[in-house]
This record gives C-alpha cells, sequence and structure tokens, in this order.
C-alpha cells in the first residue's frame, strides 16, 4: 500500500501520525517506569528520546528553526 503514496505524502503520514504516537509511548512507558523504580537511567533515557521526537518534529515543521 505504501507503494500508492508520494514520497512526500508518505513522509507527511509518518511525521503527523508515527513520531507523535511513538515518543508518546516512549514518554508514558518511561513515566511507568519511574514510578515504580525511581528515576533510572533507562526512564531517563526514554523520556529523552520523547523530547529528540518532539524537538525534530518542531525543527521539520518550523524549516529548520530550533524549538
Amino acid at each position: 500500500m505504501w507503494l500508492f503514496f508520494s514520497r512526500r505524502l508518505r513522509m507527511w503520514l509518518i511525521l503527523t501520525v508515527v513520531v507523535p504516537l511513538t515518543t508518546g509511548l516512549l514518554r508514558r512507558v518511561g513515566r511507568m517506569l519511574e514510578r515504580r523504580h525511581g528515576p533510572t537511567g533507562v526512564s531517563r533515557a526514554l523520556l529523552k528520546a520523547g523530547d529528540v521526537g518532539d524537538r525534530a518534529r518542531a525543527w521539520v515543521r518550523g524549516g529548520g528553526r530550533t524549538a
């Protein structure tokens, strides 16, 4: 099915649907781990990964400007 979408449409779908869902999931798992076991390296890494995804989306949306 992906073959029928243009490259630009595929990229738009990934940035507007997949990235927010993934970053939200990473952030949720990181918070859950922090609640259960306190702050650990894994939970901090998951929370940072969620933040990086949000910053990347903002950067792409802003045309290269940092958010």
